[in-house]
């Protein structure tokens, strides 16, 4: 007898507005401990305010956000944090003045069991290098490592990444999997907003397709060479 996959964050009937316009309409999937969800879909297609959704950055929404047991749907951004969720923005969102250490240091540890700077440094060697380099020094490869590392120190849980190659260079894109895969190696529990496909297949465990805001579709890792084809077209690519 298996033991059956633990659901570490659960979105049921979620739907998020912007003003007037309603965006997401009625969301549902899980993401089990451990695992990489990908959400994959057309630009528009309500990925990205998914992300913000369950960070509480939408204020506008309505269903329910259950993580670790505890329901989040009227939780401020800062009380979702201190449960364990961390937000990895399209736009890194780092500090130019301050130097990559600096940076590092400045989220506060929420939970026991984060990784500590040489831990973070081992994963992304290039930060090590950089250390006592301002943010606006730093290559864009290198300032998505930071944006990542930087929130490892905090003992989070759920990583919410959202387009973290998105204008890389290829053997960027390459270290970025790498630390990816080493992650959930770890231990952690991976969302993830990607529009490198070939990318994502490296790193995913399940696919949610995604389109005009709702889950259409969900495809397995397993699965993907013998529904490739229906995948593409749900894509446009």
């Amino acid at each position: 007898m298996t033991d059956t996959p633990t659901a570490l964050l659960r979105v049921s009937d979620l739907h998020a507005y912007y003003g007037e316009s309603h965006i997401l309409h009625g969301v549902n999937f899980e993401v089990q401990e451990g695992e990489l969800l990908c959400l994959v879909g057309r630009n528009g297609a309500g990925k990205t305010t998914t992300l913000k959704s369950i960070m509480g950055m939408i204020p506008q929404r309505t269903g329910s956000i259950v993580y670790a047991g505890n329901e989040t749907i009227r939780l401020s951004s800062h009380r979702i944090a201190r449960l364990g969720i961390s937000f990895c923005p399209e736009e890194r969102g780092i500090f130019a003045s301050l130097t990559v250490s600096e940076n590092m240091l400045l989220p506060p540890v929420i939970h026991p069991g984060g990784m500590d700077l040489d831990e973070i440094y081992e994963l992304f060697p290039n930060l090590r290098e950089r250390a006592r380099s301002q943010g606006t020094k730093l290559s864009g490869g290198e300032q998505q490592m930071l944006a990542i590392g930087r929130i490892l120190r905090t003992g989070t849980k759920l990583l919410l990444l959202d387009e973290p190659t998105e204008g890389l260079a290829p053997v960027l894109i390459q270290q970025i999997g790498a630390s990816i895969r080493a992650l959930k190696s770890k231990g952690y529990t991976i969302l993830l907003v990607e529009q490198n496909f070939r990318f994502a297949e490296r790193v995913a465990d399940r696919f949610c397709v995604m389109e005009h805001g709702r889950i259409v579709d969900t495809i397995p890792v397993e699965e993907l060479e013998g529904r490739r084809a229906e995948l593409h077209e749900h894509l446009g690519v």
